[in-house]
This record gives structure tokens, C-alpha cells and sequence, in this order.
């Protein structure tokens, strides 16, 4: 694995996350090292493409800003219906379906538990991100640069992201930023959240976190 790979994985563990991410999904829990393994780069592949735009890393930077570290201590939130599926569906949009029946393929598990385990991981992506974000004390060009180095460790040790580089990449412009700019801007045309909350991908991110 790599360096944000390796940061989940070691969070997902010391927390205990593992377990129950396999409670919920149906799995074996020792099987959902190698599958959370094979998982992650398909959400980070998604947030990379979208970096490489400097609109679009200002606004998944912008986004982050509603941070929250505890975010692994509080899985309960998350397995019990948390915004997972419309953040995955903004990161991935029309691909996610193309997406989850690789790693299905790749993998071996069946497809309904990859259906599970994604949007259950895309908050934790988001929440770990998020804590690097505020550590490293990242600006939107160091953010893009973390995600675009993460993706090219990841393709070294497995070229095209085990086949799903060209499934992410299939609408040829390599950015889902259209997508994350909608949700970034969801609350300036009158569209945001009832009561004048925050809308877009930030406040999607603020409730996963907490905040």
C-alpha cells in the first residue's frame, strides 16, 4: 500500500473499524483487509482526478474545512444511514456502477457487499483527508499534490489502479469537477439546505463529522 492507504488502514484497525465494517457489509473480517485494500483507491482515484484542477482542489479543500478527527471513533454514525452515498455518488457519479463490478471482479466478493462497503468508506476517506489537511496544514495545491503522489503510488505498485484509472478516466477529461463544484455551490443558487445550513460537498462533510 501507500501513505494515505497505509494511514486508513492503520486508523480502521486501532479503532476497531475493520470488524465492524465486515458486521456490516455481511464479510469475513479477515477478509476485509485485502477489500478495503482494493476499495480505497477507487473513492481517492476519484478525489485525485478532480485535484489535478486547481478550481477543483480549492473546492474539495474548501470542503475539508469541516474537520473533524474523531470521525474513526465514531463509526456507529456512519453504519447507521450517514451521507456516504451522496458523497461516493459525487465522487464517482455514473461510474460508480462500473466501479464496484471491477472490484467485485478483482476481488472475488459479491457484488452487493462492494455496494455496501463503498459508500461506508467514503466518509472515512473524507474524515482522513480532512485530519491530514489540518496537520500537514495543506493549502489547495498541497491537498491536489498529496492525492496526485498517492495516486501515482498506487499505480506503480499496481498500473492503472488495477484497471480502474480507465473506468474513473472514461469521460476522457480526467476530473469529476463538475460534479464536486455542483455540491461546492449547492447553497449559493437558493438550493442549499433548508434554514439557511451549509450546502455542497462541505456541508455534506460537516455532517458526517459532526459538525
Amino acid at each position: 500500500m501507500s501513505g494515505l492507504l497505509d494511514g486508513i488502514m492503520d486508523q480502521l484497525n486501532s479503532s476497531g473499524g475493520t470488524g465492524q465494517l465486515a458486521s456490516a457489509i455481511g464479510a469475513d473480517e479477515g477478509a476485509m483487509g485485502p477489500l478495503i485494500s482494493a476499495a480505497l483507491p477507487a473513492i481517492l482515484g476519484g478525489l485525485a482526478n478532480n485535484a489535478k484542477s486547481p478550481a477543483g482542489a480549492a473546492s474539495l479543500s474548501n470542503a475539508l474545512n469541516e474537520h473533524n478527527d474523531s470521525v474513526f471513533g465514531d463509526l456507529g454514525s456512519i453504519l447507521t444511514g450517514g451521507p456516504g452515498e451522496a458523497i461516493l455518488g459525487h465522487v464517482l457519479g455514473q461510474k460508480r456502477a462500473p466501479v464496484e463490478q471491477k472490484l467485485a471482479g478483482q476481488t472475488g466478493v459479491d457484488l452487493s457487499m462492494i455496494t455496501k462497503l463503498l459508500p461506508l468508506l467514503a466518509p472515512l476517506v473524507m474524515g482522513y483527508l480532512a485530519k491530514q489537511k489540518q496537520t500537514k496544514s495543506l493549502d489547495d495545491a498541497g491537498l491536489g499534490s498529496m492525492l496526485n503522489d498517492e495516486r501515482r503510488q498506487v499505480e506503480t505498485k499496481s498500473p492503472g489502479l488495477g484497471g480502474l484509472a480507465s473506468i474513473l478516466d472514461a469521460d476522457g477529461d480526467g476530473s469529476v469537477i463538475d460534479d464536486v463544484m455542483d455540491m461546492a455551490g449547492g447553497a449559493a443558487g437558493g438550493g442549499g439546505s433548508a434554514g439557511g445550513q451549509k450546502g455542497g460537498l462541505g456541508g455534506l462533510l460537516g455532517k458526517i463529522l459532526g459538525r
